[in-house]
């Protein structure tokens, strides 16, 4: 009698192979689709970046950029900073809100960690009128490691960095989101 079909032992060793495979393919492709989430963040961070620094100099105001919640990780918002107070003030008008459903953790440096204020001339600059200029690292999940940087100049220039460095500001951040999840349980 002629057989069709497979019989049960080598229907087992292909389940056995293929997931075996899975096993092995199953981390990089986190990876991958970790580094794209990156990149498509910091893409999208810079070129809001660059149309809050156009709208300061279109509108002739004060314009802020901010993270959601004072945090860059949630997505941003661009206002027209009519008061002066930015973020804290709710009337201020929204321009632009962008929100990020893929949780990159994106830190900044002191100045530029929760906003980045363009004056009506397009020139960053902290309500005291002292130039602004920061970092924003985009980090990994699992290591300290900043993949991308944000780096914004006093004269209002942002640019991408790509290059993979150690940033002690990850490894805070990490451990500050460690606190805040136990907290919250």
């Amino acid at each position: 009698m002629h057989q069709r079909g497979f019989s049960l032992i080598e229907l087992l060793m292909g389940l056995a192979i293929a997931g075996i495979v899975l096993l092995l393919v199953s981390p990089a492709f986190g990876a991958l689709v970790e580094s794209n989430h990156r990149e498509e963040a910091a893409q999208s961070l810079i070129n809001g970046i660059r149309n809050a620094r156009t709208a300061a100099l279109t509108h002739n105001q004060n314009v802020v950029i901010h993270g959601i919640n004072g945090d860059w990780s949630q997505g941003w918002r661009i206002i027209l900073d009519l008061s002066g107070r930015g973020a804290e003030d709710s009337s201020n008008p929204l321009l632009m809100e962008h929100g990020s459903g893929a949780r990159v953790p994106i830190v900044g440096n002191w100045h530029v960690r929760r906003y980045v204020r363009f004056s009506h001339l397009g020139q960053p600059l902290m309500p005291g009128k002292a130039f602004q200029a920061g970092t924003l690292h985009f980090c990994a999940a699992r290591e300290p490691v900043s993949h991308q940087r944000i780096v914004l100049a006093a004269t209002g220039r942002v640019r991408l960095d790509s290059r993979k460095t150690e940033q002690a500001l990850c490894a805070e951040e990490k451990r500050l989101r460690a606190k805040s999840a136990r907290a919250t349980l």
